[in-house]
Parts: C-alpha cells; structure tokens; sequence
C-alpha cells in the first residue's frame, strides 16, 4: 500500500499541516507533542522501575524468611 515516504509527499505533509495549525501556532505544537513524549517514556520507565521494586521487595522478604528459618533450626 504505502511505499515509503519521499521528499515531496513530506513536503506536501508538513504544508498541510502548516496552514492547519498556522505558523505561529507551530512552536506550541511542538512544545506540546514533545511534552506528551516525554511524559509517556517517563511513564513508561516509572513503571519498570515499580515492577523491579517489587521484584527486589519480593526476593529480599524470600531471603530474610530463608534467614529467619535457618536461625529458628
């Protein structure tokens, strides 16, 4: 269906997108797209770092309930 994209069909795309949104509005536009990304790869990381903190919370109480029994033996 879709090629790729060539220099004219971006040219196209981005005059499109100019008269759209206007030229002043364009740096905002930007701003805003560039803020969502980063909110969504932080959100993204927060998560792995919450799943590690678990993983490391769950083996460190397997460990201290393993210390805990060899010291009840």
């Amino acid at each position: 269906m879709f090629k790729s994209l060539g220099v004219p069909e971006i040219i196209l795309i981005l005059v499109i997108i100019m008269i759209f949104f206007g030229v002043g509005k364009l740096p905002q536009v930007g701003e805003s797209i560039g803020k969502a990304i980063r909110s969504f790869k932080k959100a993204q990381s927060g998560e792995d770092e919450a799943e590690k903190e678990t993983t490391t919370k769950t083996s460190a109480k397997s460990s201290s309930s393993k210390k805990t029994a060899a010291k009840k033996v």
